[in-house]
């Protein structure tokens, strides 16, 4: 990942997700002691932290509580802070996470009450998807300015409802995530800005009972996408808006092809209309990596030539075969 973060010119904040208990680990993963997992990212964290002229920052990751002992939590709050670096961890994903910490852990709630407990929370946690919480741990993650991800696809397609404009009236930093592959296909920033706009309109007819438009405004869905999102890396001291001092990270966009078309409101349009086709440049650290739509540090064909190759090769490891369910010509 480092190495494709410093081809393609991207800025990145990386992370190993690690893990030291858990039940049906891949074996090499369930033979990892804390030991071993504090010590790796200690090393990732020496080799490629601020490499690729300072565009690559390197945190520490917990997959999740269920698969992460208290002294896991604890070493790793207590290295990241040494390091002066970020913490990233899946947080409150789903109900049988939190039923789960109740039943080992003793705790009322779940994840977010445990963690409040043994004083993980604090600001330099970034806590992806945090969908299962209730007001008194709202009010945890606000006292302890973590920053929240809010992943809108992968919430619908198995996650549920994150409580968002609870979070984000409770003055919690939250910015707009994709989660991994699996759980989205898509992977797109663009595509998160129209789904949070509409999942969290959505979500208070259901909490509420009455439909509410002003519920996830276009404004905050476009600061989710950009400076929420430099502040929850920790880095809006150089990124995350368009000012002087700050790194020339930007998109080009084009409004005037049919998804944008007609423009009357910018920010709406941006959040209800854009599609990813409409950015046909990308600039970071001052300098271009997409121009008029073309990948300048790669070859584009090649790379999804290789894609490809190497999906099928997994497919065949995995014993997995795929049927058709369409007729093609």
């Amino acid at each position: 990942m480092a190495r494709a973060v410093e081809r393609l010119g991207l800025r990145a904040c990386l992370t190993q997700s690690i893990m030291d208990c858990g039940v049906g680990l891949p074996p090499t993963w369930a033979q990892r002691s804390t030991d071993d997992c504090i010590k790796s990212q200690r090393e990732l964290y020496d080799k490629y932290h601020n490499t690729a002229d300072g565009r690559i920052r390197v945190w520490f990751g917990i997959r999740q509580i269920m698969n992460s002992t208290d002294r896991l939590l604890l070493e790793t709050r207590g290295a990241a802070r040494e390091l002066k670096t970020g913490i990233h961890m899946h947080v409150a994903e789903i109900q049988y996470e939190n039923q789960l910490i109740m039943d080992t852990r003793k705790v009322e709630h779940g994840t977010v009450t445990h963690l409040e407990k043994i004083e993980f929370l604090q600001k330099n946690l970034l806590a992806a998807h945090t969908v299962w919480v209730n007001n008194d741990e709202i009010a945890f993650l606000s006292r302890a300015e973590v920053k929240v991800s809010h992943c809108p696809a992968a919430a619908m397609r198995m996650l549920g409802f994150a409580p968002v404009k609870q979070m984000l009236d409770s003055g919690i930093c939250v910015s707009l995530g994709t989660d991994g592959a699996p759980s989205n296909n898509r992977m797109s920033m663009v595509d998160e800005m129209y789904l949070a706009s509409l999942i969290n309109k959505g979500r208070e007819v259901y909490s509420n009972g009455a439909t509410d438009p002003t519920a996830l405004p276009a404004e905050m869905v476009l600061k989710m996408a950009t400076i929420n999102g430099a502040k929850t890396v920790l880095w809006d001291e150089e990124i995350g808006s368009l000012e002087i001092g700050k790194k020339a990270d930007m998109i080009v966009i084009n409004p005037n092809s049919w998804p944008m078309i007609p423009l009357h409101d910018c920010i709406s349009s941006l959040v209800y209309s854009m599609r990813t086709e409409n950015i046909i440049s990308v600039m970071c650290n001052g300098k271009w990596i997409m121009k008029e739509k073309k990948i300048l540090n790669v070859d584009e064909a090649e790379v999804i030539a290789h894609a490809n190759e190497a999906s099928s090769k997994l497919l065949k490891r995995a014993g997995i075969s795929i049927t058709s369910r369409l007729n093609v010509i």
